[in-house]
């Protein structure tokens, strides 16, 4: 890897970060996420793949990685994707080749993956719309959940099925435009 390339894949690392303090710690998007965070239990991987194949051997490589890690060293892995799925239909469609990963080794029940995407759209909104902004990121990225972490969190939160809701109202009171400018601010 050429020392541009490193330089490029550090200040993506570090994009990444200021947009996991600023929307998801910052706005509790995720009520779970400050204490990994905190605790430096949150990896980031600055893929180089540039193809579904050469994603596919580096989410495996995570998994495992992932997989012999105790939770207490490292509880998630966000795998950023620079070099591919600009295109957020192109993004959409690779998210049933990581599932069927999942399943072909057995990790079904083990992981899951939460999606985010520069100009993520959940079905029904339009592209402008504020609530879109719960998943949008500066880069394409896959983040690897434990799911029994992700149980014992949601069994002591009072109800955790009310966050999607919450994290619409928050999206809707700061708006699109407010929420753009901050999405930017951390690139």
């Amino acid at each position: 890897m050429s020392e541009n390339t490193e330089t490029k894949y550090a200040d993506i690392e570090i994009q990444m970060r200021t947009w996991i303090a600023r929307f998801v710690v910052g706005l509790n998007l995720c009520p779970f996420a400050r204490q990994p965070v905190e605790n430096g239990q949150v990896k980031i991987v600055v893929s180089d793949a540039r193809n579904n194949e050469a994603l596919l051997e580096e989410l495996q490589s995570q998994l495992s990685w992932l997989d012999a890690q105790p939770p207490a060293a490292t509880e998630t892995t966000l795998i950023v994707i620079p070099e591919m799925l600009g295109d957020f239909l192109d993004y959409n469609d690779f998210l049933d080749l990581a599932d069927a990963l999942l399943e072909e080794f057995g990790w079904t029940g083990q992981f899951q993956f939460a999606s985010f995407h520069p100009d993520y759209q959940f079905a029904g909104t339009l592209p402008g719309d504020a609530e879109n902004y719960t998943n949008r990121a500066p880069w394409p990225t896959l983040q690897l959940l434990r799911e029994d972490s992700l149980e014992a969190v949601l069994a002591n939160y009072p109800e955790p099925e009310q966050i999607p809701e919450k994290n619409i109202a928050a999206m809707e009171q700061l708006g699109s435009a407010r929420l753009a400018e901050m999405l930017r601010d951390c690139q």
